[in-house]
Parts: structure tokens; sequence; C-alpha cells
């Protein structure tokens, strides 16, 4: 465990030496259908994205990009329910605009990474179809059971498993006279993990991608994996949580059958292995494993490996991201921080993570004044960063009506409580300019509506401003670049409850200073008082919107002041002394 004031020193070369470049890398999620419409459907597309990699790699200075599924699909869960792993979903173009894609990506030196879904397919993909008919080849590559027989001759679910989306984890097959079991909505059956076949052609899945020049994977809702076996052929129950009265509610459930079991390890690290027996045939640099798993601290970290087996090289600090509200304190962030922080094995790399395509955006769930000070940290802390499509921006979620909303998280419940599940509003088209459907589509009309504010608020016009989340961004991800970040040491002190910084220092390069004021009121800080050995004066990287400073101000080391919820970036070498 490494203490709560420690000072971590990168070996050189870490960050780039035998192809080693995800390990202080951005990587950039991208949301297809709302990132770039190229032919005017109102659906962004693999196209639209080429079109915008010279702004991800050359204009942000992101490492890598990664893709939400873009499979062929029915679309119920907009691209999570595949029906053909090894397809390309119409409306986001074809395998060829994929390859295209990935050579542009490999010219402009920015790494492409796929979306992974292993836990379940589409019920309309050929090995479902075949499963429900019983065809002897493909009819345990799902979990079927005939259910319980109850004494009034009627059939009831083998257990009480609920599905993540609600109800039951049970449906009734007509055609095969049995259950199957879907940790999601009915139409994604759960793949059988336990039927060697299957592995192996998930295996093959990997590697066909690699084989078009794909340079990793995120895999998807790993903890859903594996269920417990039955016990004489009876599933077991799980037991009540006690968190909530609603029967369809997953929370009702403890989920000590369905969730988290040990073989999903055990199949993260044989996905590695197939990760780096490619790499070794064809010579690449690393190819890497990002993983999504909202689970326990524990759990999270077993992702990385066991010691005797490498496992994901990013398991998703969600630790964080989980913990972390509008009303946080600097305590609360600095001990978020730290708890994960400690966690981590000394020979693995940490991530930093606010956002994703399930969540709120950043600026709307822990508030628009904190954007800037949460971009810093998370760009500044050791490690790797991961930046959800329009965080550069500081974008704020739409508001969807009932009446409109698509995501079948959110229609599975009520028109009462739907807003605690939707996941809409994070996942409306990006905002280019001010032309029509912001500059994302040539169409009027688009899968989801584009924000209200969209004339005010957009990449065009924070490009032009004087100061923008934009600059700020860039700037972020120049200092990024540096040795100072890559290779320094770390020193982080919780000054008080509302007051964090954190010295990242390289010797004869320079000392970075990051100073976050989770105070609703203006700090005065001397960092003198919190750090020895300091420059004199500091240049100012950035800082939030809220403040009065110039990018390349020069500032005395004892008097730097912060407005309310603000975050600065100080640079020092010696010819400030």
């Amino acid at each position: 465990m490494r203490s709560l004031v420690f000072v971590l020193l990168l070996a050189a070369g870490l960050a780039l030496t035998n192809g080693q470049w995800w390990k202080n890398a951005n990587f950039y999620q991208i949301y297809p259908r709302s990132f770039k419409d190229s032919d005017g459907d109102g659906v962004g597309d693999l196209r639209g994205v080429m079109e915008k990699v010279s702004y991800l790699k050359h204009e942000l200075g992101i490492d890598a990009i990664w893709l939400s599924p873009i499979f062929k699909s029915p679309m119920v869960d907009f691209g999570y329910d595949i029906s053909d792993f090894k397809d390309i979903h119409w409306e986001f173009g074809t395998i060829a605009d994929l390859e295209n894609l990935a050579a542009e990506c490999r010219k402009q030196n920015l790494k492409l990474i796929l979306d992974f879904v292993p836990n379940h397919s589409s019920d309309e993909h050929e090995f479902f179809q075949k499963s429900e008919a019983k065809d002897p080849e493909y009819a345990d590559y799902y979990v079927w059971h005939p259910g319980k027989l109850l004494p009034n001759g009627t059939r009831a679910p083998p257990s009480n498993w609920i599905s993540e989306f609600r109800g039951s984890a049970w449906t009734w097959s007509i055609k095969r006279k049995e259950y199957y079991f879907h940790q999601m909505v009915a139409k994604q059956p759960d793949l059988n993990y336990r039927n060697q076949k299957v592995v192996e052609y998930m295996k093959d899945v990997l590697r066909f991608w690699l084989d078009k020049n794909i340079d990793g994977f995120r895999v998807d809702a790993l903890p859903f994996l594996f269920e417990s076996t039955p016990v004489n052929g009876v599933y077991p129950d799980e037991g009540k949580s006690g968190l909530t009265d609603d029967t369809d509610n997953p929370a009702y459930l403890v989920h000590d059958h369905t969730r988290n079991l040990d073989e999903t390890y055990d199949m993260v690290y044989q996905w590695r292995a197939v990760l780096e027996e490619y790499k070794a045939s064809h010579q690449t640099d690393d190819l890497v494993l990002l993983t999504e798993a909202y689970t326990s601290l524990n759990n999270i970290i077993r992702y990385y490996g066991n010691g005797q087996w490498e496992g994901s090289h990013v398991p998703f600090n969600f630790e964080v991201l989980s913990n972390t509200f509008k009303e946080s304190t600097g305590k609360d962030f600095y001990d978020n921080i730290m708890r994960f922080y400690d966690a981590v094995p000394s020979d693995r790399v940490p991530n930093w993570v606010l956002g994703n395509h399930d969540n709120k955006r950043l600026a709307s769930r822990l508030g628009l004044e904190r954007a800037d000070l949460y971009t810093i940290a998370i760009n500044t802390l050791p490690g790797i960063a991961v930046t959800y499509q329009g965080e550069e921006l500081a974008l704020e979620d739409v508001y969807i009506p009932w009446s409109k909303t698509i995501d079948p998280f959110a229609c599975n419940s009520s028109p009462k409580d739907f807003l605690i599940y939707t996941r809409d509003p994070a996942r409306t088209p990006f905002q280019w300019d001010d032309s029509i459907s912001a500059g994302f589509s040539t169409s009027a009309t688009t899968w989801l509506p584009v924000s209200p504010n969209y004339k005010t608020v957009n990449y065009k016009q924070q490009q032009s401003a004087p100061r923008s989340h934009l600059k700020i961004f860039k700037s972020l991800l120049r200092l990024r670049k540096q040795r100072t970040l890559r290779e320094g040491s770390f020193d982080i002190k919780l000054v008080d409850e509302n007051l964090i910084t954190y010295k990242r220092e390289l010797a004869e390069v320079s000392t970075v200073v990051v100073v976050l004021n989770f105070a609703k009121s203006s700090r005065n800080i001397d960092l003198s008082q919190v750090f020895s050995d300091l420059p004199l004066q500091f240049e100012v990287i950035t800082s939030s919107m809220q403040t009065n400073y110039v990018d390349g101000t020069i500032v005395d080391r004892n008097a730097v002041m912060l407005p309310a919820e603000a975050a600065i970036v100080l640079e020092g070498s010696k010819k400030f002394d």
C-alpha cells in the first residue's frame, strides 16, 4: 500500500518504450450515433468519425479513441444487442469504412479501440435462433432451463434472478419450451461461457477485428459474464438486499449468484493472452484491454491480474466516478483518489474517469462550475485519463421528456421515475457549430434531439473565444505530452476540507503544481507553506474559466488566488528562481 502523502517516481522511458503508448494516454470515448453524421440520415457514422480524426489527434492531442458498439444489431439497446459480432451495422457504414478509419488513425498515430460486448447477443443472432431450435451444435450456447413446475401445473422461472433492466431475468421461449437467461433486456440473451465453443468463438471475434488493424478493446458489462450453475437441476435464489421493496428492481436482490463470479476474472486473463499472442506474432505495439465493471474496489483491482496472469491494462476506475457528487468536498475527492491509488499494485497504472455514455454528463452530474476543476484533475493525476465526447466543451445533458425517451433502461420504468434511469440526455449529438443540428448532421431531425443551447455552446464558438473549456482541455493535453507529467514524482496533500494540491516534479526539467479549490468561496494559497523547495515563481499553464488568470502569466508561489470551485495548473523551473 502507498502512504497518503507519497512520492511516486515513474521509471524513465516507461511511457513510450516497447510500444507502451497507453501508460500515460488520454482515451477518448466516442458514442458513434452522436458524434458526426456524414450522410445526413440523422445518425452518426464511421465516415463522420474519420472526418474528425485530425481534430481528435492534432487539435485536442488525444492518444486513442474507443467506439461504442458499431456491430450489426436490431438496435433494441442501440448496439449492445449484437446480431453479428463480425459485421458492421448499416447505419454506421461497412467493414471497408472501418478499415479506412483504422488506416487513417494509423496514419495520424491515433490508436483505435473497439467495444467488445461478450456477455450476450441479440435474440436475432444466428446462434440464438439455432439454440432455440435445439440444434445440437448450438443447444447450450445460451443458458436454458425448463423452469419450476408449480403445484397448479403451471411453470415459473427457474429462480428469482432479476434483470439489470428490471423484471425477471428469465424469459419463456414458446419455440423451445424452456426459459432462457438474460441479464439485460429479453432480446439480449446471455451467452453460456461454460461452453468452450462459445469461449473460443469470442476469442476468434477479437482476432477478426485485430486483423482489421484495431489496437485493442473496451470490454462491456464484465460482472455479468458468469452465473452460478444449478445444484441437482435447481438454480439457487438470491437473497433480498433490503434496499428497496420494488421486486422488479435489480437492487431488490444481493447478486451473489449472477455477478462477479471468480470465473469472470479468468476469462479476462484469457482475453489478455489472446492480445499478447497476437502482438507477438504480428510484432505490433501493445494491444490494450480496457474493462468496464461497476463493482467493488477489490473486484476492480482483480482485473489487473493475479501475479500469474496479466489482465486488463485499464480496469476503469469507477471508484472515483461512483463516489463523487455535486456536493463532494475536497476531502471527499481526495479520499476517493487515494482509496483507488492506494489499491493499485505498484507495477500497474492508475486511471481516472468521470464520465461515459451510461452516466449523466460530467458538467450536469458534478456541476458546470466544477467542470474545469475535474477536467484539470483527471488530466494531471499520474497515469491514464479517460474523456467522454463533449467533456472538452463541458457539454451538459439535454432534457428528453418521457414521450420522446427511447433508452430501454428508462422505457422499462415509468413516467414517474424514468429520469432516474434514462441515459438519453448524455447521448445527444455533439455540438460542432451553430448551423443546422449543431453541425452534427445536415438533417434537421436527428436520432436524439440536439441541445437547444447549441447556438451559443459549440466547438466553433469555444475555438474562437479568448478563453473556453476547450482551450483549457487543449492546454492540459499539451502538458500531458511533456516529461514532467509522464515521468515525474507525485506528492499530494489535503490542505484542508476543501483544498487539494499536488506536485508533479522531474528534476532538472520542471515542477508542476495543481491546486483544486472545492470551497464555495475564493481562497488565497501560499504554496511555500505546502511544499518545500519550490521555484519562487510559476507560469500559469491553465485555470478554470471563473479565474482571471491568462495562460502564460507569471505568479509568485506565495500569492495564488483561486475563486470558488476553481482549479489552476502552474509550472515552474529554475528560470523563474
